[in-house]
């Protein structure tokens, strides 16, 4: 496949359409549930837990194989079983966190996922096409006036004091021009517009009454099996373009949140690096379990990196791996459950990355 044809049907482009999708199965799974704790969760592929399926959009994985080994039906989920948010949600004793457009989701107070596959911290990433991070957090703010109606602004000034809050945005912003072939500013100032953009939303939350944030460096995304198609695709080369950019957001990311650490009274986070924990398995993958880091799972092309997995985006040929538990990565862009749920537990027992800050467990127990 041509490199302009793969970037025609690349995912994040989302320039087509595709016909409202109602989901019918139950949200609803409950281990020994924690009753002083809530969970909502904002961003994009990582954390969507399907609400993409309620938009018009490409973007979306509700259709086989998505899903196959935990729900053994595709929830909506780009994995083949359950997101790193849906571990964190079962290390705190929650139910999984339901999508913000299910149906009939009425019920906040385990909190509620606002994450959108494709979408980014800047509007114009993949506009019309993904729930965009401001977007989500009008979403967050109707919930919160929902709570407030229903249970008492006390109590509810209390549950949303008390939850945490993750995200995940940034990988689609710097992704996005270069696979459209976009003119953009230099480094520094396109790392400033998403960091910018980035800070606003945490100060909402923050100004609503949140206080306990986690966040996701941003990985090397270069290494995933798009990336290395965008490389070239027969090297094994990862597609560096994307370093500058995820090293200086990286670094600006946590010197904001030291900065709000001290701007904002009684402001908690956990930053979990990514980046490094997704390039330890790349370059030692059977130190950890896994037998192919660059090549995918489910989908076609040179490291199966075209997003063709389940045959409908522009491609209906597809290959899929006999043991998904071998790889790194489920389909072009996605890593697997087995690699999810080792990432969530580092991220939640991990040591805190940088001085003040929390792991995940420590920021759910923190007062």
């Amino acid at each position: 496949m041509a490199k302009s044809s793969f970037v025609i049907t690349f995912l994040f482009i989302f320039s087509f359409t595709s016909s409202l999708v109602i989901q019918t199965k139950s949200y609803r799974h409950y281990p020994q549930l924690n009753v002083t704790a809530s969970l909502f969760i904002f961003g994009d592929s990582l954390f969507d837990p399907g609400n993409n399926n309620y938009i018009k959009t490409l973007g979306q994985a509700n259709f086989y194989p998505y899903g196959e080994t935990f729900f053994k039906y595709p929830s909506g989920r780009f994995c083949d079983g359950r997101l790193i948010s849906d571990f964190i949600a079962e290390y705190a004793k929650l139910p999984f966190i339901p999508p913000y457009l299910f149906p009939g989701n009425h019920d906040f107070k385990y909190g509620v996922n606002f994450a959108s596959a494709g979408s980014g911290a800047l509007s114009e990433t993949a506009r019309g096409f993904v729930i965009d991070l401001h977007t989500q957090l009008g979403y967050f703010k109707n919930v919160s006036n929902q709570l407030r109606q229903q249970i008492g602004d006390a109590d509810a000034k209390a549950l949303l004091s008390r939850a945490v809050y993750i995200i995940s945005v940034g990988s689609n912003d710097y992704s996005f021009p270069f696979v459209r072939n976009i003119t953009i500013p230099n480094t520094q100032q396109f790392v400033g517009m998403v960091i910018g953009n980035l800070t606003e939303v945490i100060k909402e939350i923050y100004n609503i009454g949140g206080r306990k944030m986690g966040f996701l460096s941003l990985d090397h995304f270069g290494c995933y099996p798009y990336g290395r198609v965008l490389e070239g695709g027969n090297n094994g080369a990862c597609f560096d373009k994307f370093i500058p950019f995820i090293n200086l957001h990286n670094t600006q990311l946590s010197i904001l949140l030291k900065e709000l650490q001290s701007e904002l009274k009684g402001f908690k986070y956990s930053l979990a690096d990514q980046y490094t924990f997704t390039e330890e398995r790349l370059n030692h993958p059977s130190k950890y379990g896994f037998e192919e880091e660059k090549v995918a799972c489910c989908g076609s092309g040179p490291y199966r990196g075209h997003p063709s997995c389940g045959g409908r985006r522009g491609e209906k040929e597809y290959e899929l791996c006999e043991n998904v538990k071998d790889h790194v990565f489920f389909d072009f862009a996605h890593s697997t459950e087995k690699f999810n749920e080792q990432f969530a537990l580092e991220a939640w027992n991990g040591k805190p990355n940088g001085l003040g800050s929390y792991n995940l467990k420590g920021l759910f127990e923190s007062e």
